[in-house]
């Protein structure tokens, strides 16, 4: 239930530098949310034109997704540690970083043929 999707304008990265991403992120989220990392899905997409304080220097936008209520002490521990892992695998400063934190209602969100609701 857990989803963190990352959408970045850096063009085509390694695969291996991807799922290098995308499985640190996976197991990141599950410990932020204390849940399974079963249920965690990811998901990257490079090479999109975006701009940033007007320019098209590196840049990155984040979604975090889950159900339930996230904290203001939550979601600033996973700004800090969601941006450091991009800087560190993707180059691209924690300034040209958006995150998008949304609270999911369990009915709203479909799994296996029924919703968690």
């Amino acid at each position: 239930m857990p989803l963190i999707k990352v959408q970045s304008s850096v063009a085509n990265p390694e695969k291996a530098d991807i799922e290098s991403l995308l499985t640190t992120l996976s197991a990141k989220v599950a410990k932020h949310f204390s849940k399974p990392e079963s249920y965690v899905m990811t998901i990257f997409e490079s090479d999109i034109s975006m701009t940033f304080g007007g320019t098209f220097e590196p840049v990155c936008y984040i979604e975090v997704k889950n159900i339930g209520t996230m904290n203001s002490n939550q979601t600033k521990a996973m700004s800090e540690d969601f941006c450091q892992t991009i800087e560190d695998k993707l180059g691209i400063n924690a300034n040209r970083i958006y995150i998008e934190f949304t609270d999911a209602q369990r009915h709203l969100w479909g799994w296996n043929k029924t919703t968690f609701g």
